[in-house]
């Protein structure tokens, strides 16, 4: 039998901390300065911000209101809905899609945490002075060959974790992010300051606000141009991905909100934090790679093999490339521990066990199944441990990103906007102002967007 969820968070801070700290980690830091590298600039960057407005922020907003109004864990919140509503009990679906989807994610999510922890005592004793591309990429290969290096890290990531959900949503949840979030704004905003130093600065602006849709979205060969989706749907896949849309955190969270926060102005804070994080990362890091001589279209090596040349080679290089990597394994320790919160606030509902004993089952559990991704890198690379030609690190990556979160969000949207009545979101929300616009958006373009990444990653678009 289930028991009810009550708040628990101190202030409307607390919850926006919390919530911001969910949303801004790897995704941020590590990810969004690569494909926005890859797909050429300030027009992915403008599609981007646009995907937040129109999609992102209505999906969060009814998460949101979804757990706060459920009050329990994903699960349970989507099955106590259902029945207030007079729907189907099998919309409690949304809850377990979430909640797996977040164990997922945690399960390889460590082993790329476990590599910025690696690369703190590099930076910090020196190690990655002086690095040109063959030293740095060797660097990094020995890294990721080593099963052995991959799991220790995988491991403490994964220990420090679960040490901070097991003690609690005030004594551990928030008091963290209480720390960890100013540290994270204070130290990305050092970076950018050494950045502005760098003599590139103006040229990763340009790079990173100069909009051009043709160099985007068209490929051209001799004469002829042809458009291209690709940008656009990563853009609007990458937009849901970050704020921890459809993996259960959002909802579990939104059931610790107090009651007397308003969510559509505490939505727009978290989505601007988290906006304004990815764009200082790429301020930050852009004109380190210009100042080098560095490709901004680098991929996912960029942070891990193309930045470590540039602070390998910058005056001050030593001390703030080991502030960079401290900042990634802050914003990678707050997202993961809300990957942890909904099946442990399951587990301490449905079978009333202490905290402690179900973080102990979610994280170990996750952390086994991360074994899988820490040999996906080295003894598991060959073709013979590949399905459908993705190896177990990608194809977990794919099923949660590219259809666990998409569907998972969809499903929130359907039962908020055409399941539910609409006074159950008028009286949720409370909404002086803008509920017609949001009802739009969630009703119609939210469900559209999320539907076409769906379709997109399944090659259906």
């Amino acid at each position: 039998m289930a028991t009810t969820t009550t708040p628990k968070l101190t202030s409307r801070i607390a919850f926006i901390l919390l919530a911001t700290g969910s949303a801004v980690g790897l995704g941020n830091i590590w990810k969004f300065p690569y494909i926005t590298g890859e797909y050429g600039g300030g027009a992915f960057v403008l599609v981007y911000l646009a995907c937040i407005a129109l999609i992102g922020v209505p999906v969060m907003m009814a998460e949101i209101m979804l757990g706060r109004e459920g009050r329990q864990s994903p699960i349970h919140t989507m099955r106590h809905l259902a029945k207030s509503q007079g729907a189907t009990n099998r919309w409690q679906i949304v809850g377990w899609m979430g909640v797996i989807a977040g164990f997922l994610i945690l399960s390889f999510y460590s082993v790329i945490a476990g590599w910025a922890f690696a690369y703190i005592p590099e930076a910090v004793s020196g190690n990655l002075n002086g690095l040109d591309k063959t030293t740095s990429g060797a660097l990094f290969s020995e890294l990721t060959t080593s099963p052995w290096t991959l799991l220790f890290w995988h491991s403490l990531f994964m220990l420090l974790t679960a040490t901070v959900v097991a003690r609690g949503v005030r004594n551990g949840l928030e008091k963290l992010v209480r720390i960890l979030m100013p540290a994270l704004a204070g130290l990305l905003i050092l970076l950018v300051g050494y950045a502005m130093a760098s003599g590139k600065f103006m040229q990763g602006l340009d790079y990173l606000f100069n909009v051009n849709f043709q160099a985007v979205f068209y490929t051209c060969q001799a004469e002829t141009c042809n458009f291209t989706p690709e940008p656009l749907l990563a853009a609007l896949g990458h937009a849901f991905f970050t704020l921890s849309l459809g993996m259960g955190a959002i909802m579990i969270y939104g059931a610790y909100m107090p009651q007397q926060t308003s969510i559509a102005s505490a939505t727009l804070i978290i989505a601007l934090a988290d906006t304004v994080i990815a764009l200082l990362a790429g301020m930050a890091i852009f004109p380190l790679v210009f100042a080098n001589d560095l490709t901004p279209g680098a991929g996912p090596g960029l942070v891990f093999v193309t930045l470590p040349i540039a602070f390998g080679n910058m005056p001050g290089g030593q001390f703030f490339g080991s502030l960079f990597f401290i900042l990634l394994l802050i914003a990678a320790w707050s997202s993961a521990i809300s990957l942890v919160e909904p099946a442990v606030a399951w587990l301490t509902e449905r079978w009333q066990w202490c905290r402690l004993r179900a973080t102990l089952l979610v994280t170990g559990l996750a952390w086994v199944l991360g074994i899988g991704s820490v040999l996906s890198f080295n003894q598991w690379s060959g073709a013979e441990y590949q399905w459908f030609g993705k190896t177990f690190f990608d194809l977990k990556d794919y099923l949660a990103s590219n259809i666990l979160l998409p569907l998972g969000g969809l499903l929130i949207a359907l039962f908020t906007a055409w399941s539910a009545q609409r006074r159950f979101s008028e009286q949720g929300l409370a909404l002086t102002r803008g509920f017609a616009l949001w009802w739009f958006l969630i009703r119609y373009l939210a469900p559209l967007g999320i539907a076409l990444i769906f379709l997109h990653a399944i090659g259906l678009v």
